[in-house]
Formats: C-alpha cells, sequence, structure tokens
C-alpha cells in the first residue's frame, strides 16, 4: 500500500492513557492502532522508545523570502525535523513582507517546493492592508507586531488596531511590546554600547502595557486574540485575572523560562539578544509556573536565526533572534527525565494544544484518521548540543555545550520517515496545514 508502515512495540502517547500498542499508517494517515494489528509495509520495531504526536511549532522565522542566507524554508524544515517538529507556522516579517494576498500565494508554492516537513503561514498586518488579512486562503492567522522587530511590519497606532481588531473574525497573534515606552526608555540612555540595556529599553512594562491593551481590545470585539512570547510575571499575573468566558490563549518559548539575565549576557553577550527580552529568574520561575498551572497554553520556539557574524558586532548594530527550532523538544524531554514535568505535559503543551488553538485539521494526536504526524523519542538518550553540528543554516545554538537527556531519533511526516538517527531525507516534502475558519 502507498505510505504504509506499522511501528510495533512503543509506549504510545494517546489521548486518554500510555499504553504499549502498535500503530499502522496506511496513505499517509493512521489506520489503526491496538495490538497484534496486521502489518502494514515498512515494520518499526520501537521497543524501549516512546511514540508521541508530531511537535508543532507555532511561531519560527524561516527567513525565505527574503534572507535566504541565515535560513530558508528547506533548511529551517530540516532543522525542524531534526528536532521532532513535523508542523511550523511562519511569520510574515520577510523581505518583501506577507502582507498581500499574492505574496501568501508566492510563500506557499516554496513551501511547497521545499519543506520537508507540514507548513502553515501568517499573513501580517499593515496600517492599510485589512481587506487583505480578511480575505487571504488559509493562513493560520493575522500577525500584529505592536512593538517594532526584525523587520518593517509594525501597527502601534489604537485606531489602526481597533479597526483590524473590530472587521472580520479570524485569529490575532500579537508581538505584544509598547512601542512608546520602549522609545522613553532609550531617552534616558546616553551609552546603547551594553547588551544588558536591552532588557531595560524592552523592560516588564513594554510587554504589559502592551498584552493589556491587545486582551481589551480581544474582550470589547470578543475577538480570538494569541499573545506570542509572554515573558513575564506580571502578564501571567494580568491573565489569571482575566473572566473564564474569554477568547485568549498565550505561549511561552523555551529561552524564556531556561535563559535568564544577567547570566545570559555574561555568557552570550549579544547572542542572547532577543525580542522581547530574556528576563531575570523571577520571570522565568513565573512563566514556569504558568505553563504548569495552564495560564499560558502552548510551547513555541521564536526561531529567529542570524548569522554568527552578524549577532556577534557591538549592542545597536547586532540583530535581535536565535535559533531554537532544533532544540526545543529535546529541552522539554529533559526537563521530563528531571521530573519537572511529564511526558503527557510535553504533548500537550507542544502538539495538542497548538493544534487546538489554531484549528489545525488532523493534527495534534495520535488516533485513528489523524494524519501520520509523529515521533519516536529516546528518553535515556543523551547528547550535547554543539554549535556546527546542526541542521539550522546558521548552525549556532544558545545551548551550545548543554548535554541533554531525551532526543528524537525518528520523525514521521505523513507517514514518511524525513529524520532517523541524525539524518534528514531531504526528498521528503510536507504539505499545507489545513485550518478551520
Amino acid at each position: 500500500m502507498k505510505n504504509s508502515l506499522t511501528i510495533r512495540n512503543a509506549e504510545v502517547v494517546l489521548p486518554q492513557s500510555n499504553q504499549k500498542v502498535d500503530v499502522s499508517v496506511v496513505d499517509g494517515r493512521i489506520f489503526s492502532i491496538g495490538k497484534n494489528i496486521p502489518e502494514m509495509g515498512e515494520i518499526i520495531n520501537a521497543e524501549g522508545l516512546f511514540l508521541i504526536p508530531g511537535i508543532i511549532d507555532p511561531q519560527v522565522h524561516f527567513r525565505e523570502p527574503g534572507d535566504i542566507q541565515k535560513e530558508d524554508l528547506h533548511s529551517g524544515s530540516c532543522a525542524a525535523a531534526a528536532g521532532g517538529v513535523t508542523s511550523f507556522l511562519d511569520m510574515p516579517n520577510n523581505d518583501p513582507p506577507i502582507t498581500t494576498i499574492q505574496r501568501m500565494k508566492e510563500k506557499k508554492k516554496l513551501a511547497a517546493e521545499k519543506s520537508v516537513v507540514n507548513y502553515g503561514f501568517f499573513i501580517g498586518a499593515t496600517n492599510d492592508n485589512l481587506n487583505v488579512l480578511n480575505n487571504v486562503e488559509n493562513v493560520s492567522g493575522i500577525k500584529i507586531f505592536m512593538g517594532s522587530s526584525t523587520g518593517g511590519l509594525l501597527v502601534d497606532d489604537p485606531k489602526i488596531l481597533e479597526k483590524i481588531f473590530a472587521n472580520g473574525s479570524r485569529l490575532i497573534a500579537v508581538h505584544a511590546e509598547d512601542e512608546s515606552i520602549m522609545q522613553t526608555n532609550k531617552e534616558f540612555l546616553k551609552d546603547f554600547s551594553d547588551v544588558r540595556l536591552h532588557s531595560f529599553i524592552r523592560d516588564e512594562s513594554v510587554a504589559l502595557m502592551a498584552t493589556k491593551l491587545a486582551v481589551s481590545l480581544s474582550l470589547k470585539f470578543k475577538r480570538r486574540l494569541h499573545i506570542l512570547h509572554l515573558t513575564t510575571e506580571g502578564e501571567c499575573d494580568y491573565l489569571k485575572r482575566l473572566p473564564k468566558e474569554n477568547y485568549i490563549s498565550s505561549e511561552v518559548c523555551p529561552q524564556h523560562f531556561i535563559l535568564t539575565v544577567p547570566e545570559c549576557y555574561e555568557k552570550l553577550g549579544t547572542l542572547a539578544q532577543m525580542n522581547p527580552p530574556l528576563r531575570s529568574k523571577r520571570h522565568a520561575n513565573a512563566l514556569w509556573r504558568g505553563l504548569k498551572n495552564g495560564i499560558i497554553d502552548c510551547i513555541a520556539t521564536d526561531h529567529a536565526p542570524h548569522n554568527l557574524s552578524e549577532k556577534n558586532q557591538p549592542y545597536g548594530i547586532a540583530p535581535s533572534g536565535m535559533p531554537g527550532v532544533e532544540t526545543s523538544l529535546p529541552l522539554m524531554l529533559d526537563k521530563v527525565n528531571r521530573n519537572e514535568c511529564t511526558l503527557n505535559e510535553v504533548v500537550y503543551w507542544m502538539s495538542t494544544a497548538p493544534a487546538k488553538l489554531y484549528k489545525m485539521y488532523r493534527k495534534g494526536s495520535i488516533e485513528v484518521g489523524q494524519d501520520a504526524d509523529f515521533v519516536l523519542v529516546d528518553m535515556g538518550l543523551k547528547k550535547t548540543v554543539t554549535n556546527g553540528l546542526l541542521q539550522t543554516k546558521v548552525n549556532w545554538s544558545p545551548y551550545h555545550g548543554m548535554e541533554l537527556k531525551g532526543w528524537p531519533v525518528r520523525t514521521v511526516v505523513n507517514g514518511q520517515t524525513v529524520f532517523l538517527n541524525g539524518e534528514v531525507d531531504k526528498s521528503v516534502r510536507g504539505k499545507e496545514i489545513i485550518f478551520a475558519l
């Protein structure tokens, strides 16, 4: 049968329980689950491994079109596959930005030709493309940069923001930083040479004020809102106090609860520079609590690669952003091994929840009829994150030198093995994710 396989003897993370059962795949979809099921196609003996749903990274920047010397849809998707990520949502701050229906069509065509995993895209908001935002076909949502970041997209006029929230029904995802507070903070500075100033310029109030504005608009117009890369204790406390009936979800990136200032600036310098910035241990602990307590819904990476030559420039010249799509699952599996969370929680945060939040068709769980996107993980495998040995084109990581226990060993996309024991099958092609309106 076309595109068929059977996985035997794995411990399978199912929606209701973990069971040692077999899983068969026919034509890219899960055909049957159970013990002693008939064998289909390739037989994989997964004794000693866990089978989990494919990881979904709901925020990456794969730089194509535009800055393909840093990353492109092929290299970024290879990095995703190596990290157990079977589907990604890519952001619109490209060059040119993805703010028109034609540019979206062109980007989807590139992905169909180049991506080894499944893909979906955000349409970028500007001050005058409301018609595009509401009429472009099959996108994960509308991306609004409320504060300036990489690329030229910025919508910080409250009247324009209200107009976007008031017109249409598509999910809105916000980069929540208040541009006016950032500019005010800059006015206090005479010297911009110290990277530690980055977390001052973009301080807690910058994030909290923008998040409050976005939430107020969501509640006012009953508009679905997703807050990208939450970074502060204040935001967690604010979201915790919202009325139970709301349309708001949020995410956190591993770096914001693993890397903390000032230590990371002292060790990594401008390699640790990103938007929103890394923060103190107090905020990192609050974010982890928020994730564990359900205040934060899911995990993303904000994979934002820049070449080391660029990142090693002085603060004020060096760009913001760091790679992460390849290491997010191993980081979380390591936390499972440290008894800081469970594998089932990781599956929920990194697969089930993103699929649900973005209404992805046939994604996010191992069930009959779902797309055969899954990952075999070896919870006992130890590896050290090493610059120069990564799939991402920039080939560096802020976690360089960190030994992690628990790694993906096989990644399957639509029934096809795309990653196996360190090697990516670059001939595999993913499919466009289908989103329910």
